[in-house]
């Protein structure tokens, strides 16, 4: 069994383009999570059993905090240079990643949940695993996307 800690984040440079988020690391490095997000209002839920990363961009959206919920692949240490951080959530525990952003264990899911009048930013979600990845953006209530092709998944 693999024993993780939490790790705080550092404030990293991102970039928001029209392909996608790209966030670099202390080190050097760089993850780009390819693809618009689609637009949730307020929370969103994660497939059961997926990679799950939180990124809170500050206002200027040049800048922000990347957070990996219940990962257990990477060392403390790599997280700790490369400025990202780490929570590990016992089941149906959770736990603030941002001031404004609650993250918490629900059934091998995790909930991500933003208080809109707390966040100033903007709140991504990624869930990924070796099959595919998603993301969306936490909005405010008004501000979702519909989602008229329901039957598609």
């Amino acid at each position: 069994m693999h024993s993780r800690s939490d790790v705080a984040p550092d404030t990293l440079p991102i970039e928001l383009t029209a392909d996608g988020i790209e966030v670099e690391y202390k080190d050097g490095r760089s993850v780009f999570y390819r693809g618009v997000p689609t637009k949730v209002e307020g929370s969103v839920k994660t497939a059961p059993g997926k990679d799950v990363h939180v990124l809170v961009s500050d206002k200027s959206e040049t800048q922000g905090v990347l957070v990996y919920v219940n990962e257990l692949n990477t060392e403390d240490e790599i997280l700790e240079d490369t400025g990202v951080g780490r929570v590990m959530l016992d089941k149906g525990e959770e736990t603030t990643v941002f001031p404004g952003v609650t993250v918490r264990e629900s059934q091998m899911r995790i909930d991500v949940e933003m208080d809109t009048d707390a966040v100033d930013g903007r709140v991504f979600v990624f869930e990924e695993d070796e099959l595919g990845e998603r993301s969306f953006e936490l909005v405010p209530e008004g501000e979702g996307e519909l989602d008229d092709d329901t039957d598609d998944e």
